[in-house]
């Protein structure tokens, strides 16, 4: 399928926002994309009209890129409801709530099968497909039963932007660590890494851009400064969100400052095949 998969070196880095700029871009050219997130773990959620539950930040998505949200476009959903475990939203339908091991013992496979299944219905609808990861793919304990980072990529074959947060530090430490830690086979799909969230002057950065891209032979395809007021609810935080400023749809004043620090034509290539 066409798709690209956002991953992060940790949670909350700003995979979310990212796929939502890039489903508003896409849109805006006359792409028909889909937002997907395998599994979300999130408190805050939306109800279709069919009765189905999904995450919020798939809903948004969806309406970043104009098009009606489906349950496929998020299958599975934790919402987390005290004492380690979470009620359990699979394709839309209620479990639990199911304590974490149990959920890894009697999901796992039924998850796989709902992935899989929504993965074929999106490409078969939409022109690609934007996928989220989920906290970050170097989580090694996890790897064995994980259902949101490089066993996704793998289903759909897309090749993988890697996000890093520079606002909590440690930025080049993460990623050179997050890619160490992953097989050949899934560090081979890492094609762009994106620093997020940045404070001052860029210019400033450059030695940093360049040790990253010539330590790891991957393409930095942008630094993001920090933005607070994009108007668009968080994924999974209570943050107080700014308003947007006035005048211009939230959507498409997020997409345009994304694009106008990211190489967006090679972003689109990733999408396409064509990157080299």
């Amino acid at each position: 399928m066409n798709g690209l998969m956002v991953m992060g070196t940790a949670s909350d880095v700003g995979k979310t926002m990212l796929c939502t700029a890039f489903c508003r871009s896409l849109a805006n050219e006359g792409i028909k994309v889909a937002p997907f997130k395998s599994q979300n773990m999130s408190r805050f959620a939306a109800v279709l009209p069919d009765g189905k539950t999904m995450s919020r930040a798939q809903y948004l998505q969806a309406e970043a890129a104009k098009t009606a949200p489906i349950i496929e476009m998020n299958p599975i959903l934790l919402q987390p409801c005290g004492n380690q475990t979470s009620n359990v939203f699979m394709n839309g339908e209620k479990f639990g709530p199911v304590e974490g091991m149990a959920y890894r013992d009697q999901f796992f496979e039924r998850g796989i099968e709902a992935i899989r299944s929504s993965l074929d219905k999106l490409a078969g609808l939409y022109d690609t497909v934007i996928i989220e990861g989920a906290g970050s793919p170097a989580e090694v304990n996890l790897n064995d039963r994980e259902l949101v980072n490089m066993r996704v990529a793998d289903m759909a074959d897309a090749p993988v932007l890697l996000v890093a947060d520079i606002e909590r530090g440690g930025a080049i430490a993460s990623i050179v660590g997050t890619l160490q830690l992953l097989a050949p086979e899934h560090r081979a799909r890492v094609k762009a890494i994106v620093i997020n969230k940045f404070h001052g002057d860029v210019e400033l950065f450059q030695d940093g851009i360049e040790f990253i891209e010539s330590y790891t032979g991957i393409r930095v395809a942008g630094v993001i400064p920090f933005k607070a007021d994009h108007g668009i609810e968080e994924e999974d935080m209570e943050r107080a969100v700014q308003d947007a400023p006035q005048g211009i749809d939230r959507y498409d004043e997020w997409a345009a400052y994304i694009q106008a620090h990211i190489d967006w034509l090679y972003i689109k290539s990733l999408l396409t095949g064509e990157a080299k």
